[in-house]
């Protein structure tokens, strides 16, 4: 179990670590086109609607990440133990 634990909060890390770093990259290569964007703000309504639950950040990703690791982990220890 121990093993399952380490894997678990490196793969965690690792998931957060790539993440940002691609999350970074995106952001730092994305070249945003101002003047049509102002040139077509004017149609847009003068209204904002926010969409989401208010205060809900979990990464559902992340729990999936973690969950295909998982089964991932178990399966490997099964295999391993066979041969």
């Amino acid at each position: 179990m121990k093993k399952y634990f380490i894997f678990a909060i490196g793969f965690v890390v690792l998931f957060l670590l790539f993440e940002f770093t691609l999350g970074f990259f995106i952001t730092f290569m994305f070249a945003a086109d101002v003047s049509g964007s102002w040139n077509q703000s004017g149609l847009l309504p003068p209204e904002v609607w926010m969409t989401g639950i208010p205060g809900n950040s979990f990464s559902y990703s992340l729990l999936i990440g973690l969950f295909s690791a998982t089964i991932a982990y178990f399966i490997a220890n099964k295999v391993e133990s066979r041969e």
